[in-house]
């Protein structure tokens, strides 16, 4: 067996990096983050990517796939104003792993031209989506806040959810992926099978 501190040649450094290593043990018991304590989630690697952009994107192909396998259509939008049209309708994806708090943030969340927001929360081993017409989170819902300050802010929101505490307002657009598939459904056009 190798000494993990062999490449330390300073004995004071190696003594620092043998007491950071137990206080590193000290620190993980007590984290919070289901992400650290849950490495083998089927989605944890979602949370590798360092761009949110990037993120943004994977929810846009896992909404996209997971609706097409429902038997909705789906079609890329033709402009930069919704991310897809699925059933026939104008959809904004926003995508939200889940923090250490147990809240969902989706964020970037603009006054565009579509008429749903599609949010889909992945934790390690559960997924919650709400479909939430545009129209209700015009009205500045509970848990929907700006989310930069100042002037050049005010067109940017987020909305936060705490799992198992969801705002009673969200509760007609879905909350788990049966939820939000009957939700689509009732929008009619809806299935392509």
């Amino acid at each position: 067996m190798t000494d993990r501190y062999a490449q330390i040649r300073d004995p004071d450094v190696r003594e620092l990096a043998r007491l950071a290593t137990t206080l590193h043990a000290t620190f993980e018991a007590e984290r919070s983050d289901p992400w650290v304590n849950n490495p083998s989630s089927p989605f944890s690697w979602i949370k590798s990517w360092p761009s949110s952009r990037q993120v943004g994107k994977i929810g846009e192909n896992l909404v996209a796939a997971w609706c097409t396998s429902n038997g909705f259509s789906v079609r890329k939008s033709p402009d930069s104003e919704c991310d897809r049209i699925i059933g026939g309708h104008r959809m904004e994806i926003k995508l939200s792993t889940l923090w250490e708090e147990g809240v969902y943030k989706f964020q970037q969340i603009r006054d565009q031209n579509y008429a749903f927001v599609f949010a889909l929360g992945v934790s390690p081993f559960e997924a919650h989506a709400w479909i939430i017409p545009k129209g209700v989170l015009s009205t500045r819902p509970p848990g929907l806040r700006r989310q930069h300050g100042g002037a050049r802010g005010t067109d940017t929101d987020w909305l936060s959810v705490t799992v198992g505490e969801e705002h009673e307002w969200m509760n007609p657009y879905g909350g788990t992926l049966a939820a939000a598939r009957e939700v689509l459904a009732g929008l009619g056009e809806g299935r392509s099978t």
